[in-house]
């Protein structure tokens, strides 16, 4: 049985994602102890807890400690069974989490898949729907995965409620190696903002700051009223490039203004724009999964984060796979996977 720190590096949430999805794939049982043990509320929360019984679902896992507030697990899977899931989280605690967690298992599995999932879709601290759309996803296919992530119904905390559904075919021949090193051309820019059940004044507060800061056309903004059990807004910035995306989501909070929400994300776009990586510093460390699993690839960067550095040696606990990064002269980072 492997044995995992879950305070190691970041000491997030991370660390048991990935330990869980290549558990799966690897079919290597784990030991995992001392679980987000760097987060002001340690253990299992609603997210991590559905993560741990889903994937122990797809593939029939033995699990003890498996409880809301556990610091520790252990997980011995079975075979991988594609099919038909439903996930709730019963909070709004991030159901995209959970697909991340899930989806290269079921990627690899022998029969497509079905999900449905429930619960936060739009997260502070966790990719939203349409940065795994605009972002995670394409790159996904470009390796040969077959995804289709489709958002019925939005999740804002504190009610939660989302509803998502992701449709997966398997990947018979494996997945292929890819090389993101240059953006290509711009095609598109836009400033989007979501709101459900709150003054629309709010989201025109963050549209005209975003526009201010970032100095783009109105023609590239847009308002759009949704439907979801609770109050919620989002501001969702998005550059599409010839060879990639970058969407960068501020999720309005309460206590935070309209105006930081939308300075915040549009100072992000700004450094994104300025450093000229095409891969932006959150897609980074969630692109290290499917090239480990394709036996190699190559990023450029905008940054080397802590998530990124954790994920790193997550992986390699697993799989014999080198993962190279080094800075460049122009300030962004080169990452280079190769098998052993």
């Amino acid at each position: 049985m492997l044995e995992i720190d879950g305070s190691r590096g970041e000491g997030g949430g991370q660390i048991l994602r990935t330990s869980l999805s290549l558990s799966t794939l690897t079919q290597t049982p784990i030991r995992l102890f001392h679980i987000r043990s760097n987060r002001s509320r340690p253990g299992l929360q609603n997210q991590h807890l559905v993560s741990v019984l889903a994937a122990g679902r797809i593939c029939d896992a033995e699990i003890s400690g498996a409880v809301l507030g556990s610091r520790e697990i252990c997980f011995r899977p079975g075979p991988i069974r594609g099919g038909d899931y439903s996930f709730s989280i019963g909070s709004a605690g991030s159901c995209m989490l959970v697909l991340q967690t899930i989806l290269l298992p079921l990627v690899l599995a022998d029969s497509p898949s079905r999900l449905v999932l429930e619960g936060g879709t739009h997260n502070p601290f966790a990719p939203t729907v349409h940065f795994l759309n605009a972002c995670y996803l394409p790159l996904l296919r470009k390796m040969g995965i077959q995804v289709e992530l489709k958002l019925e119904r939005p999740g804002f905390y504190p009610a939660g409620g989302g509803r998502c559904t992701v449709d997966i075919k398997p990947s018979v021949d494996g997945l292929r190696p890819i090389e993101v090193l240059e953006r290509g051309q711009l095609r598109s820019q836009s400033v989007h903002a979501l709101i459900s059940q709150l003054p629309e004044s709010i989201a025109n507060r963050e549209l005209q700051v975003a526009l201010r800061v970032l100095q783009w056309s109105k023609k590239s903004v847009r308002q759009e009223q949704v439907e979801s059990l609770g109050p919620g807004n989002v501001l969702l910035v998005h550059c599409e490039f010839e060879h990639v995306s970058e969407l960068v989501s501020g999720v309005g909070e309460k206590g935070k203004s309209a105006e930081i929400v939308a300075k915040n994300a549009a100072r992000a776009m700004q450094a994104y724009l300025k450093s000229d990586a095409p891969i932006g510093l959150h897609l980074a460390d969630q692109l290290l999964l499917p090239l480990a699993l394709a036996g190699g690839g190559e990023l450029r960067c905008q940054g080397i984060t802590e998530h990124t550095l954790t994920n790193i040696g997550t992986i390699q606990l697993f799989l014999p796979i080198s993962i190279a990064h080094r800075a460049l002269a122009d300030g962004t980072y080169h990452v280079a996977l190769a098998k052993e």
